[in-house]
């Protein structure tokens, strides 16, 4: 397990991992204490609650307590998102970040909170708002002060980006977008397959204000990096992820280094971003929920680190 703490951080084993699993027994002794029993799912621009749907059973199986809310509207169907998008191009970080903290608050108490892509930048607001027992981002996307942007990213983010009128509209994705985006490391017949059960078109104005987050003093996508009372903070990556490549990750994980609060980066051999549904995902989900479980179940004072990792 490698840790960013106060004055640097060190990739370690992390650099090009294979998730392993880890004894139940182990993830389950920290929820048998009863101080996590909740998950909350957020998900990314282009997909919908189905794309967590193996990790939700795979959870709830596990004995945890899981929900996936959709983005605020967005509480349909994939096949009623692409007949009527209105609901998407509605889209906002700063509502959809409202949405997910009025869910969290109202929980008995902290859940773990995880975010795939667009989700996992939203998990880092939450857990900035001091929300969350322990926040995971599963290939997130950046938070404000990330500079890198690497031409893959620009390609994948281009059906939006291309014209600045998309940024109020919900921007179809095509097979073509999806096989180069998400599908990468299928075959192009289950590529097609994946995007006809999960993609839904892009929220132009959610990818605006990630993709400006650095021109914007106000945007939404910013983050107290250096504050040292937020939960335990893992960011995963993947060796081969078109969105939101492993360089993207490993520098959101950088930021951190200014905060005495526990934070872990790992990177995995051969993930795309369709990590969430791609071979070998089950691998993927037993890390993050391992990882959380026994951050979560750390007195607090133990999640602040005193001393100054090896590079």
């Amino acid at each position: 397990m490698t840790f960013v703490r106060a004055a640097g951080f060190r990739t370690g084993t992390a650099g090009n991992r294979r998730a392993e699993p880890r004894h139940r027994e182990d993830a389950m002794g920290a929820n048998s204490q009863g101080q996590v029993d909740t998950v909350v799912l957020i998900h990314g621009l282009w997909m919908t609650p189905r794309s967590w749907e193996g990790w939700t059973r795979r959870y709830t199986e596990r004995g945890m307590h899981v929900i996936a809310p959709a983005w605020p509207g967005m509480d349909r169907s994939v096949e009623e998102l692409r007949d009527d998008p209105a609901p998407i191009a509605e889209q906002s970080m700063a509502t959809i970040v409202a949405h997910y903290d009025r869910i969290i608050r109202a929980l008995p108490r902290p859940p773990i909170i995880m975010g795939h892509s667009f989700g996992g930048l939203f998990a880092q607001v939450l857990a900035d708002r001091g929300l969350g027992a322990a926040v995971v981002g599963v290939h997130p996307a950046a938070v404000k002060g990330v500079l890198k942007v690497p031409l893959s990213q620009l390609r994948s983010g281009f059906p939006i980006l291309r014209s600045p009128a998309n940024r109020g509209k919900a921007v179809p994705f095509t097979p073509d977008d999806f096989a180069y985006a998400f599908g990468n490391t299928m075959s192009r017949e289950d590529s097609d397959r994946a995007w006809r059960r999960y993609a839904v078109p892009g929220a132009g104005r959610v990818f605006f204000e990630g993709a400006f987050a650095n021109l914007d003093p106000r945007s939404p996508a910013r983050v107290d990096v250096g504050r040292t009372d937020r939960a335990p903070l893992l960011l995963m990556a993947g060796e081969v992820d078109h969105v939101v490549p492993a360089s993207v990750v490993r520098a959101n994980a950088g930021l951190y280094q200014k905060s005495r609060a526990l934070t872990a980066y790992e990177q995995f051999a051969g993930r795309s971003h369709f990590t969430v549904g791609q071979d070998g995902w089950e691998q993927i989900a037993d890390y993050a929920l391992d990882w959380a479980l026994r951050a979560a179940a750390l007195p607090r004072e133990m999640t602040i680190a005193s001393e100054t990792p090896r590079r």
